[in-house]
């Protein structure tokens, strides 16, 4: 019998807690520890309609990549919050809520080591490691790769298709493409680093105005793929390790989340 401790503790185990930024939250953040789980659900985000696909199947805890609970404290579980509806809808239907997020992000064979990977990128390798893991691999935020050396817009085309996404935003400084740094998510105050790396070019996501103009003055090739379409790789990974460890356990990826943002052409 699988119970959501085991859950926990299998998910901190590929995401270690020590790996966390200070300012995250992640673990378990709804749930009893005790309770069996004879079905999870997979899905990058802890959203309403995540939620209600997990009632739909019957789940008995849900696995995202983002937090239930963030930044904002939760002063209350009630009605007035979309958070509070959330957790109270959990609550009422038994379903615990575990999230890796940073600690994901940084961990080897996590967010940005598969995001390197579905970009086709090679001899990939962490950019300014944070410490080892047991087994002696580094970990960190930022990944980079090489390819052979091509045109960005023929890049961008890769990149487009890989990551199934609807439109890219991007700065162009001039350069072919031959050393990518990526981020999932918000990353793109870490452009420095990318440079530093010898990078030509970053994809990441969530990129500011400014941020844009600060890569075309330093050179950097700069791509904004979006938030959802360069973390969400990464939980299928996630999902088929879980079947792998608990094979008495029915592990379903979400087949309804979706982006939310969409690209009017």
């Amino acid at each position: 019998m699988a119970t959501v401790a085991d859950i926990l503790n299998f998910v901190e185990h590929l995401a270690p807690r020590y790996m966390k930024c200070d300012w995250d939250n992640v673990g378990l953040l709804c749930g009893r520890k005790d309770k069996e789980v004879k079905k999870i659900l997979v899905a990058l985000d802890p959203f309403r309609s995540v939620i209600e696909e997990a009632i739909d199947i019957g789940a008995d805890c849900i696995v995202t990549h983002h937090p239930l609970i963030f930044r904002n404290p939760l002063m209350a579980v009630n009605e007035d919050s979309e958070t509070g509806r959330c957790v109270l809808t959990l609550m009422e239907h038994g379903i615990a809520a575990i999230n890796a997020h940073t600690n994901y992000d940084l961990a080897p064979d996590g967010v940005n080591d598969v995001l390197a990977r579905t970009l086709g990128l090679q001899n990939i390798e962490v950019i300014h490691p944070e410490g080892e893991d047991a087994q002696g691999r580094p970990y960190g935020l930022l990944r980079c790769g090489t390819v052979g050396e091509i045109a960005l817009k023929a890049f961008l085309v890769g990149v487009k298709e890989h990551l199934d996404c609807d439109g890219l935003r991007y700065v162009d400084s001039g350069k072919p493409v031959r050393k990518v740094a990526v981020g999932g998510g918000s990353c793109a105050d870490e452009m420095y680093d990318a440079l530093a790396a010898g990078c030509d070019t970053f994809v990441t996501a969530d990129v500011k105005y400014n941020q844009f103009r600060t890569a075309f003055e330093l050179g950097l090739n700069l791509i904004d793929a979006g938030h959802f379409h360069t973390e969400n790789p990464s939980m299928p990974p996630l999902a088929e390790n879980l079947r792998s460890e608990f094979p008495g356990v029915e592990v379903i990826f979400s087949e309804k989340h979706r982006d939310c943002m969409k690209f009017f052409v």
